[in-house]
């Protein structure tokens, strides 16, 4: 009984110098941070492993078919993907400035950072969201549903119907005149050269420009440029003949910044907690776990995207 008594006395002198936000498995506050900052890394260390994945469908596509990847990048908007850069690297300095505030007992400037940790995460999303809207507008999705040509071919034949009507109100015109109507050059407004005179079309170089009409580009013409099989809305330029599949590439770039955007929404949701949390004052120097952990999560986010823009933007 005696035992018995002195357990439950020392249970209770336990209970009462134990901190609330202390859970009953750690002795002391110190020791429940390392062991939840442990299992923060742990988790960390599997959320790399299941980028690793991608990363190396990446590696192994664009080693094997490198025209893919040159050609297809170009359709991306370098501009959204830097500033999407620079604002998830202006939203790390505020969580580890939020950090540093919850160290120092400082309430105010740990919910401001964290507001403004959360709207760079927001702003984030809306240009990723940009981003998408072009891609499905263009139909450069992947699999089956990567179709360019059936929404570039309604400004294709809106443009073929306006030049044919044209032509056909110049004949018209010719006509009624009694004149020698010929069709005009649609670049120069200048009458094209009737049947069986002046030199062939069959020899004639493709133009260039219109300002330098019938002239071959200086350096020559690349093969797979002559021989391609049009232009593709959104590259800057003709396609070559040797690049297939683009639909693979979309692929991969939709998993790896879909799974990536996956993980900024879930750093809003975390952070959002987080910022509760501070609100209500639960953070100061003696414990601001959720704090630390929040923004080693938002850390990694911002560290696949640093690896994500050069692989996807700048790459050739």
């Amino acid at each position: 009984m005696a035992d018995i008594a002195a357990t439950g006395g020392h249970a209770a002198a336990h209970e009462l110098g134990h901190p609330s936000h202390v859970q009953h498995h750690f002795d002391t506050s110190a020791q429940q941070f390392e062991a939840s900052k442990l299992g923060m890394w742990l988790f960390l260390g599997t959320e790399v492993l299941f980028f690793s994945g991608l990363f190396c469908a990446y590696t192994v596509y664009r080693f094997n078919h490198p025209e893919i990847f040159a050609y297809a990048h170009k359709s991306l908007s370098v501009f959204w993907g830097a500033l999407n850069t620079i604002i998830l690297i202006a939203s790390s300095f505020t969580m580890a400035l939020g950090v540093w505030c919850a160290q120092k007992s400082n309430r105010p400037g740990l919910v401001i950072c964290l507001i403004l940790t959360l709207a760079g995460a927001a702003g984030f999303m809306v240009i990723k969201a940009i981003e998408y809207n072009e891609k499905f507008q263009h139909g450069k999705l992947w699999g089956r549903l990567y179709q360019p040509a059936q929404h570039d071919d309604h400004a294709a034949d809106d443009h073929a119907a306006d030049a044919g009507a044209a032509d056909a109100h110049a004949a018209a015109s010719g006509a009624a005149h009694g004149s020698d109507a010929r069709p005009t050059d649609p670049a120069h407004g200048a009458a094209a050269p009737a049947a069986g005179h002046g030199p062939s079309a069959a020899f004639q170089p493709e133009r260039t420009s219109l300002a330098e009409p019938n002239q071959l580009p200086r350096g020559g013409v690349k093969l797979s440029t002559l021989t391609a099989g049009g232009h593709d809305k959104g590259h800057g330029g003709p396609k070559p003949a040797d690049v297939h599949n683009e639909h693979i590439f979309y692929g991969i770039y939709f998993c790896l910044t879909g799974l990536h955007g996956l993980h900024v929404l879930a750093g809003m949701v975390v952070l959002s907690c987080v910022l509760v949390g501070a609100v209500q004052g639960r953070y100061h120097a003696g414990y601001y776990t959720p704090v630390d952990l929040g923004g080693l999560y938002w850390h990694l986010v911002d560290l696949i995207w640093i690896f994500l823009f050069p692989l996807l933007y700048l790459i050739h």
